[in-house]
């Protein structure tokens, strides 16, 4: 049973961290996710968790996370019956807000071992699996996510809201595109969030230093970044994909969304935007902000 790779515990610990070192208004909270990794008693000295450098992803993190809920509540207040969170590593959304969660039916993707792991995890906590939350192991190197979305009780004839956040810049742009068709030909109305990463030549000196660290922090872990994308290539793609209705938020929208006005200076680092595209007959606009 492997536990979840590097990259789902740091976003799940950069989550709680907002809670405890960022004053409010929180953008996002969540410290579910801090307790199924169970890091130990030190993570907070860990140096991915410096508040001071680590400030700019922390802020991104639970920006991405906040869009996407606030797309999921709009979505099922217009009547969208499933959530499909490609690649869920740690996510908590079924656990935290079951006010939503309970009115969908939710399926987390994921590879078979860390699923494996967290619904230990889940159990060990007393949290359970409710009935409208389905775990779809898969192997995504051997086998189609969609055929175990559908064998797990995905309708296709219905419509669903999907997030894919931080996976694209691990596939190729072949397989990027292969997903997209795929999503593109849900029920009439499904949305897609999915985020992707700037080419360097898009970001400013600083950030482009900042994303070579990163780079180099995933190409160690073992899962190099293997893609990126600017806005008019992601944009093109979707369309190409079959998309009806397809528009980029961008990290600056971001920033301005859900950090305008905070005395501590907190921002986003560029690098990592949305995608949001929606399937059939278009519904237009993005989520708009909740408190």
């Amino acid at each position: 049973m492997a536990a979840p790779d590097s990259t789902a515990v740091r976003t799940a610990l950069w989550r709680a961290l907002h809670v405890a070192v960022d004053p409010p208004p929180h953008v996002f909270a969540d410290e579910l996710g801090l307790r199924l990794a169970a890091p130990g008693d030190g993570w907070r000295e860990r140096d991915d968790m410096d508040p001071a450098t680590a400030g700019r992803y922390r802020a991104g993190m639970v920006a991405r996370a906040r869009f996407v809920e606030d797309l999921v509540a709009e979505r099922a207040a217009r009547g969208v019956g499933q959530y499909v969170i490609l690649g869920a590593g740690l996510d908590t959304f079924a656990q935290r807000r079951p006010d939503i969660a309970a009115r969908l039916r939710v399926f987390e993707v994921d590879q078979p071992g860390p699923q494996a792991w967290k619904r230990a995890r889940l159990a060990e906590l007393g949290l359970g699996v409710p009935d409208w939350l389905r775990f779809v192991p898969v192997d995504f190197e051997t086998t189609s996510w969609w055929e175990r979305l559908t064998a797990a009780g995905f309708t296709p004839d219905e419509p669903a809201v999907v997030a894919s956040t931080g996976v694209s810049m691990y596939l190729t742009k072949e397989a990027n595109a292969a997903t997209l068709r795929r999503i593109a030909g849900f029920a009439p109305g499904s949305t897609l969030a999915m985020t992707f990463m700037l080419p360097a030549e898009l970001l400013d000196e600083d950030e482009r230093d900042r994303h070579r660290a990163t780079a180099r922090r995933a190409e160690a872990a073992g899962t190099p970044f293997v893609s990126s994308f600017s806005p008019a290539e992601m944009l093109t793609l979707a369309r190409e994909a079959g998309f009806r209705d397809a528009v980029h938020v961008s990290g600056a929208e971001l920033d301005a969304r859900y950090f305008a006005g905070r005395a501590d200076g907190l921002r986003i680092v560029r690098g990592e935007e949305f995608l949001v595209a929606t399937a059939g007959a278009a519904v237009r606009g993005t989520p708009a902000a909740s408190s």
